[in-house]
């Protein structure tokens, strides 16, 4: 298993989906660019909360409730 989580098949072929400790399915890591589509800040609903993702001009991450 690499560090994508995925499981490469014996013959090299795209790696599928691994199940994780709880038997959920792990899907591969989403790139940030797909979340903020050209944004510097996309808000995001979880349990009622909203919460900010932002991408600063050094290239990181913050995420704030």
């Amino acid at each position: 298993m690499d560090r994508s989580g995925l499981t490469p098949d014996s013959h090299g072929a795209e790696p599928s989906p691994s199940r994780s400790a709880a038997g959920e399915t792990r899907r591969p890591p989403l790139p940030s660019e797909q979340l903020l589509q050209g944004r510097r800040l996309v808000e995001i609903v979880h349990n009622g909360e909203i919460y900010r993702l932002q991408s600063t001009r050094l290239g990181k991450l913050i995420l704030t409730k």
